[in-house]
C-alpha cells in the first residue's frame, strides 16, 4: 500500500526543491561572503596606528623589516662558556600555524635551545613624567608544547648601549621587563623594574610579586594578549586577553621585592639582648606544696572489671596460622636462608568471631589517676616581654615618588632562551594612551579571536552566526518553511483525491509497470469492469490469485509484465 507522501509525484517534489533553492539563492546570492560562511577568513588589513601618542606600533606584516627595522643580535653573553655564549637563535616572519588571518604575519623564534635576541628602536624615546601613562601591549602564541623558556619583552633604556643593536644581550640596560615565563611546573608573568637609587645611582631589579597567569596559555597554541598599564600616580594594571587580572601600586611595600623605596628604620645589628632580660610570661609557684593525698603511683589506665569475654571468642585458636597454599621457592637454600616456613595468614576461623587467642579485659581511665605533681604556674613579676633589637634610622633611606623617571625608554627587544621553538610574537604597541592600545587590539588580536571562533564552530553554528549578523535572513527562512509546508499539504491532498488506494486490483492480460513505479494514468473502463467482476468472484478464484501474488520478485523480470485474470 502506498503512503500519502510516497504518492507525491516527482514533478511536485522537484517543484518544492526548486522553490527552496530559489528562495535561498535570493537570500544569499547578493552577498558573496555568504556563500562560504563556514570557512571564510575574517577580513584583515594591516593596521595604521595613530601618529600622536604612539612610540612604536609593529604588526610584522612586512617581511623586509627583519634585518632592517628589527635588528638580530650577534652578540655573546659575557662570563659564559664559548659554546653557550653566542646569540645564534633564528628569527623569521611567518603566519600563525593555526587559523591565521590572510596577509597577517608575526615574528617567530624558529630555533630551540639557543640564545636569541632581536630589537628595534622606538620611533621616539618615551620619557616618564607626571602626566604620561605608559601602555605596553603585545601578543604571544606558544605554537608548540612549551616546557621551559621565556617570552617576555624588554623595554631598553635610552642611552649609548642601544646605539648598536647588533650587540644587544642580557647585560644591555633595560627599564622594564614584562611578559610570560615558564619552566617545568612554575609559570609566571614577569614585571621587573630596573630602578636607579636616587642617592648613589646604584641599580636594583625590583620584581613584582603579584602577576600570575593560567597554565593554559602555554599549551592551547592560541595568541594571547598581554597588556601592562602604568599611570602617572604609580598605579599599574595587568590585563590578559583584555581582562583585568591585577591592580597595584609601584610604591607598595607588598607588591615588589625588594620594595621600590627602602624602609625608614632598620634593625640595629649591634644591639644585644641584656643578660637579665626575662622573657618568661609564666613561672612555677615556688610556694606551692604537693598535697598529702596526692598519689603518684596510680596508673593512668586500669582493666575494666565490668567487662567479660564475648561468647563467640575462640580462646584456644591462634590469631594467625601458616598459609597452606604457600609453596617453597625453588631457589630457597636451607644453608643460606635457613629452614623454610610458610608465611602466616589471618586465621580463617576468626573472621566471623569477636576475636581469637588469649582474652584480656580492655583498659579504661583510672579515676584515681593524678600523675606526677608539678608546681602550678603563676604570672612572672619580672616579665619584660619578647626581646627584639631596637630600630634605628636607615642611613640608605630614600623616597622616590617617580621611580621610572630616570629611565627613559629608547628601544624594545626580545632577549630569550627557550627549549621550545615556534614562539610567535605580534602587534607590539608602546603608547601613552590606553584608547590607542584598545583600538590597535580591535584591528589585530580581536580579529584573530573572531577568526578562531569561526574556524572552529560547526556548520550549524556558522549559519546561526551569519544569520545573526544579517537578521533579515530570519524572514527568508520563515518564507521558505511556510511555502514548503503549503506545497506539501496541497500535494498530499491532491494526490489522495486523484489516486485512491485500490485494494482489489486483479491481474489482467495487459502489461503494467512494476509496483515500485507508480503510474499517473487513470484506470481504463475495462480494468474497472474486471475489478468489479473480481469482487464477485468465488472463493476458488481468490485462492488462485493469492497463490499467484506470493511469487518472489526475483523471479519476475523488471520489464512490464502481464497479469492474467480468470475468465468467466
Amino acid at each position: 500500500m502506498f503512503s500519502t507522501l510516497e504518492q507525491i509525484s516527482m514533478a511536485k517534489i522537484k517543484l518544492l526543491v526548486y522553490t527552496a533553492v530559489l528562495l535561498l539563492h535570493l537570500a544569499f546570492g547578493e552577498d558573496q561572503g555568504a556563500s562560504d560562511v563556514t570557512v571564510e577568513t575574517v577580513p584583515y588589513i594591516s593596521p595604521s596606528p595613530s601618529k600622536v601618542g604612539v612610540y612604536l606600533a609593529e604588526h610584522f606584516d612586512d617581511s623586509s623589516l627583519l634585518g632592517k627595522k628589527w635588528i638580530i643580535s650577534n652578540s655573546k653573553k659575557p662570563d659564559v662558556d664559548e659554546e653557550l655564549s653566542q646569540y645564534d637563535g633564528k628569527w623569521s616572519i611567518e603566519e600563525l600555524e593555526r587559523f591565521p588571518l590572510k596577509r597577517d604575519k608575526g615574528l617567530v623564534l624558529v630555533s630551540e635551545s639557543r640564545h636569541a635576541a632581536i630589537s628595534s628602536k622606538l620611533d621616539k624615546p618615551f620619557k616618564f613624567d607626571s602626566e604620561k601613562t605608559l601602555v605596553i601591549q603585545y601578543e604571544v602564541a606558544f605554537q608548540k608544547p612549551h616546557t621551559c623558556g621565556g617570552a617576555y619583552l624588554k623595554l631598553l633604556t635610552e642611552g649609548p648601549a642601544i646605539n648598536d643593536l647588533t650587540q644587544f644581550n642580557d647585560k644591555t640596560p633595560y627599564s622594564i621587563m614584562f611578559g610570560p615565563d615558564k619552566c617545568g611546573p612554575t609559570s609566571k608573568v614577569h614585571f621587573i623594574i630596573r630602578h636607579k637609587n636616587p642617592k648613589n645611582n646604584s641599580i636594583t631589579e625590583k620584581h613584582c610579586l603579584k602577576l600570575k597567569t593560567e597554565e593554559t596559555i602555554f599549551s592551547d597554541h592560541q595568541p594571547h594578549l598581554f597588556t601592562l598599564v602604568i599611570k602617572p600616580d604609580n598605579s599599574y594594571s595587568f590585563f590578559l586577553d583584555q581582562e583585568l587580572q591585577y591592580e597595584g601600586d609601584l610604591l607598595s611595600d607588598d607588591d615588589f621585592s625588594p620594595p621600590i623605596n627602602p624602609p625608614k628604620e632598620i634593625v640595629d645589628k649591634n644591639d644585644v639582648k641584656p643578660e637579665d632580660w626575662d622573657e618568661r610570661a609564666k613561672i612555677p609557684d615556688e610556694n606551692a606544696v604537693k598535697p598529702e593525698d596526692w598519689d603518684e603511683s596510680e596508673p593512668e589506665n586500669i582493666p575494666d572489671e565490668s567487662s567479660s569475654m564475648p561468647e563467640d571468642w575462640l580462646e584456644n585458636e591462634p590469631t594467625h596460622v601458616p598459609d597452606s597454599a604457600a609453596v617453597k621457592p625453588t631457589d630457597w637454600d636451607n644453608d643460606m636462608d635457613g629452614e623454610w616456613e610458610p608465611p602466616l595468614i589471618n586465621n580463617p576461623k576468626c573472621e566471623d568471631r569477636s576475636g581469637c587467642g588469649p582474652w584480656s579485659r580492655p583498659l579504661m581511665k583510672n579515676p584515681k589517676y593524678k600523675g606526677k605533681w608539678k608546681q602550678p604556674l603563676i604570672d612572672n613579676p619580672n616579665y619584660r616581654g619578647k626581646w627584639t633589637p631596637r630600630l634605628i634610622h636607615n642611613p640608605d633611606y630614600y623616597y622616590d615618588k617617580t621611580p621610572l623617571k630616570s629611565s627613559p625608554i629608547g628601544a624594545v627587544g626580545f632577549e630569550l632562551w627557550s627549549i621550545s621553538d615556534k614562539i610567535y610574537f605580534d602587534n607590539i604597541i608602546i603608547t601613552d594612551d590606553e584608547s590607542h592600545a584598545e583600538k590597535w587590539s580591535e584591528n589585530t588580536w580581536s580579529l584573530k579571536k573572531k577568526n578562531l571562533s569561526h574556524e572552529s564552530e560547526s556548520v550549524f553554528g556558522a549559519v546561526i552566526r551569519y544569520t545573526n549578523e544579517n537578521p533579515w535572513l530570519w524572514a527568508v527562512y520563515v518564507v521558505v518553511i511556510a511555502v514548503t509546508v503549503v506545497l506539501v499539504v496541497i500535494s498530499c491532498c491532491t494526490s489522495s483525491k486523484e489516486k485512491p488506494v485500490d485494494e482489489s486490483r486483479k491481474k489482467t492480460d495487459e502489461p503494467v509497470p512494476d509496483v515500485e513505479e507508480a503510474s499517473d494514468e487513470e484506470p481504463t473502463a475495462d480494468t474497472k469492469d474486471e475489478e468489479v467482476d473480481g469482487k464477485s468472484a468465488d472463493d476458488e478464484e481468490e485462492n488462485v490469485d493469492a497463490e499467484a501474488d506470493q511469487v518472489s520478485e526475483d523471479q519476475v523480470p523488471s520489464s512490464p509484465r502481464k497479469r492474467r485474470t480468470r475468465k468467466d
